[in-house]
C-alpha cells in the first residue's frame, strides 16, 4: 500500500519548495503549467539519487513507491540514465533537471503564447510540456541526439496530452525546417555557441545557455539576438548541466602525467590551488574564462605529496602539477611542461579576478559573434 500524496499536493508542495529557493513566488503563467503537467509523469520506473558517499543508487517504483514518488516532487536533479565510459566507469548520460532551475531558465526565456521555441536537449520531455503549455505545442520543437530517450519522451508528453514537435537530431545543428525561432533554450552546456542557434533566432530573440568551461561547469547565459547576427548577455550564477554531445572529447586528466622523458620546469607559488580549483565558483568561472582550454582535477594519491592539484590544456600539450606537502599553506610546489605555463597563467587570471573586486559570476558579459563556421565569444564585465 502506498502512502505518498494526491499529484495536486505534492505539485503545491514542490511549488513552495521552489519559491523557496528562488526568493519569490514563481510567476502565474509557470505556476499554472507546473500544474498542467505532473513531473512523476515524466520519469522512469527507474532513477537514481545520490547515496551520500560520492555516487548514486537506485530508486525503483515497483520496489520503493512512496520513495520514489517523495522523489518526484523534491527540488532535486534525477538521474534518469547513465553511459559506460571507455575505461568501464558508468557516468550519468541524461537526468531530469532540478525543478527550480528549470523554473530559473523558463523565467530567463520569457517565453509567451505565439513564441516559436526550440529547445536543444529534450531528456524526459517534461521541459518541452512545460513549454508547450505556455507557447501552445505546436509553437514547441525539440530535439535530442539519443533515440531511446526520444521515444521515452515522447510517450511521456502523449500521456500528458502534450504534443510539441519532438525530433531525434543532433541538437548542435538546431532544426532548420521550423526555423525561425523567438525562444531558445539549451539543456545541455557549452563551451562555444554552435553557428546554427545564433543563425535561427530571430533578431531580438532570446537564448538561454547552460555554460562550460573545461575549468568550471556552471553557470547559465541570456543572451539577445543583435540585428548585426551577433547575441550579447551575461551570466547567471545557476546551472551544471551535462555538456553538448557534440562537444564532449576525450580529454580528461590521466595518471600517467607527466609522460616519461618530460622534463617539468620547477617553481614556487605563493597561490594556494583551492584558491581557484576550491569553493569559489567566481574564482573557478573567471579562471575558466581567460585560461581557455585548462581544466584540473585533484590527487591525493601521488608520490612526493599530500594532494596535488593537476592541470592540463584541451591539447593534451602543456601539464603542470601543484602540491601541497601537508604541512605549511604558504609556499607550493610547482612543476610546469609544455609550450603553455599554465599555472603561470591561473595566477594571472587570479591576479585579476582579486584587482577587479572577485566579480560574482554574473558581472560576466558574453558577447557571441559569427566567425567563419563557428562563433567566437568575447568576455567581459559589467
Amino acid at each position: 500500500m502506498t502512502s505518498h500524496p494526491a499529484p495536486d499536493e505534492a505539485i503545491g508542495d514542490l511549488l513552495d519548495q521552489i519559491t523557496e529557493q528562488l526568493g519569490c513566488p514563481v510567476p502565474a503563467h509557470l505556476r499554472a503549467a507546473l500544474r498542467a503537467v505532473p513531473r512523476h509523469l515524466f520519469l522512469p520506473p527507474t532513477v537514481w539519487l545520490r547515496d551520500g558517499n560520492g555516487d548514486y543508487e537506485p530508486c525503483e517504483r515497483g520496489n520503493a513507491p512512496d520513495r520514489w514518488w517523495r522523489a518526484a516532487y523534491r527540488d532535486v536533479p534525477l538521474v534518469t540514465q547513465f553511459a559506460e565510459g571507455p575505461d568501464g566507469d558508468r557516468a550519468p548520460s541524461s537526468s531530469a533537471s532540478m525543478p527550480s532551475v528549470v523554473v530559473r531558465m523558463l523565467m530567463a526565456l520569457n517565453a509567451r503564447a505565439e513564441h516559436a521555441v526550440l529547445e536543444i536537449g529534450t531528456g524526459t520531455g517534461f521541459n518541452a510540456a512545460l513549454l508547450s503549455v505556455v507557447c501552445g505545442a505546436g509553437n514547441v520543437t525539440s530535439l535530442d541526439v539519443d533515440p531511446e530517450l526520444t521515444r521515452r519522451a515522447q510517450r511521456a508528453l502523449k500521456a500528458s496530452g502534450q504534443h510539441p514537435d519532438v525530433v531525434c537530431a543532433d541538437g548542435a545543428d538546431g532544426w532548420r525546417p521550423n526555423a525561425p525561432y523567438d525562444r531558445l533554450i539549451a539543456t545541455c552546456a557549452v563551451r562555444t555557441v554552435p553557428l546554427p542557434w545564433l543563425e535561427q533566432t530571430v533578431a531580438g530573440g532570446r537564448l538561454v545557455i547552460p555554460w562550460d568551461t573545461p575549468w568550471c561547469n556552471f553557470g547559465t547565459l541570456t543572451a539577445t539576438k543583435q540585428s548585426d547576427g551577433t547575441a550579447e548577455g551575461s551570466l547567471a550564477p545557476y546551472g551544471s548541466f551535462m555538456l553538448l554531445r557534440a562537444q564532449q572529447v576525450d580529454a580528461e586528466l590521466r595518471g600517467d602525467i607527466p609522460h616519461e622523458g618530460q622534463e617539468p620546469e620547477r617553481s614556487t607559488t605563493g597561490l594556494s590551488p583551492w584558491a581557484v580549483a576550491g569553493n569559489d565558483l567566481d574564482a573557478q568561472m573567471y579562471v575558466g574564462l581567460r585560461v581557455p582550454g585548462a581544466r584540473h582535477a585533484w590527487d591525493t594519491d601521488v608520490q612526493g605529496a599530500h594532494t596535488r592539484l593537476w592541470l592540463a590544456d584541451d591539447q593534451a600539450t602543456s601539464w603542470a602539477g601543484v602540491d601541497y606537502d601537508g604541512r605549511q599553506t604558504s609556499t607550493f610546489a610547482v612543476a610546469q611542461y609544455g609550450p603553455r605555463r599554465l599555472w603561470d597563467e591561473v595566477v594571472q587570471a587570479h591576479e585579476g579576478y582579486v584587482s577587479a573586486g572577485r566579480p560574482g559570476i554574473e558581472r560576466h558579459r558574453l558577447r557571441i559573434s559569427p566567425e567563419g563556421l563557428r562563433t567566437r565569444h568575447e568576455v567581459s564585465l559589467a
